[in-house]
């Protein structure tokens, strides 16, 4: 990716006078060679497979340790009695998480945005607006479009994986790209995009990554949740002209320096935090 900052593609957009998606769109095709079609087609998939991986969930499914399933037919039985705390949307977003968190957990097929554990925040915030009439395809499409821009340039400068740089990096990282989706759906502008995402990511600097068991199960799934709730806080506060008051490219170096800083035992080794819980371990010796 020739985008080693999210400035360098708020600069571009504003040299070209196009929008955040198109920049994201213009680099694939370069970097790549291949016509912008075939780009978008491959985007287009990817939403796809989000749709499909919604509407295949199966609650009476049980992941084989038997430490998650279920969770995402009990939130929308709750979400249907009309008693949430949350609202009816919120808790749309809430059972999507959960659903895409508990299919990746029992082997269906889910869309890594940006990685396995963390496959529910993007569709859980974007598949319902979707559902709702809120946005076209076309616009998901532009949408997921801007996440994989705020996701390329985490990965490039830091990292996106939870034994690189704990749960941060994965659940933070989708997160920021949630943020930035939906402030572009909302139209917000290229710089609400990045400092949306810079909010959302710097609400979960230090997250650990501590599997139960070294599963992508406990707390991974409710996890999901974490970050897609936060993902629509942090949208909000950059529609309303909230920013970030460091810089959404330092943001993202503090979390990369945070992650090395980071002790072993919490990078996805399932040796630290949760996962060495009396009840932790306990799992872990009945898995094994």
């Amino acid at each position: 990716m020739a985008y080693q900052s999210l400035e360098d593609i708020i600069n571009l957009c504003e040299e070209k006078d196009i929008p955040f998606w198109e920049a994201v769109l213009q680099d694939d095709i370069n970097e790549r060679t291949i016509p912008v079609e075939e780009s978008y087609d491959k985007m287009r998939e990817m939403w796809h497979a989000m749709l499909r991986a919604s509407e295949g969930y199966q609650k009476e499914l049980m992941s084989r340790s038997g430490l998650v399933g279920g969770m995402g037919g009990k939130m929308e039985a709750y979400r249907q009695s009309g008693q949430t705390l949350c609202g009816d949307f919120m808790s749309r977003v809430i059972v999507q998480a959960l659903e895409m968190g508990e299919s990746n957990a029992c082997m269906k097929r889910i869309v890594a945005a940006p990685t396995a554990g963390a496959c529910g925040v993007l569709p859980a915030v974007l598949v319902p607006l979707y559902q709702e009439g809120k946005a076209p395809e076309d616009r998901m499409i532009e949408a997921l479009y801007v996440a994989a821009g705020i996701g390329q340039v985490i990965a490039a400068r830091a990292f996106i994986a939870g034994a690189s740089g704990g749960c941060q990096a994965e659940i933070g990282s989708a997160s920021a790209m949630a943020a930035g989706a939906l402030v572009y759906l909302k139209g917000g502008s290229n710089r609400q995009i990045v400092h949306g995402a810079a909010m959302a990511l710097k609400n979960l600097l230090g997250l650990v990554c501590d599997p139960v068991a070294g599963l992508v199960e406990v707390p991974c799934v409710k996890r999901n949740v974490i970050g897609a709730v936060n993902g629509l806080s942090c949208a909000d506060m950059a529609l309303a002209g909230i920013e970030s008051r460091i810089p959404p490219d330092q943001v993202i170096d503090a979390m990369r320096e945070v992650g090395e800083k980071m002790d072993e035992s919490l990078k996805e080794t399932g040796k630290g935090g949760i996962a060495n819980t009396p009840a932790g371990r306990e799992v872990w010796e009945k898995v094994l």
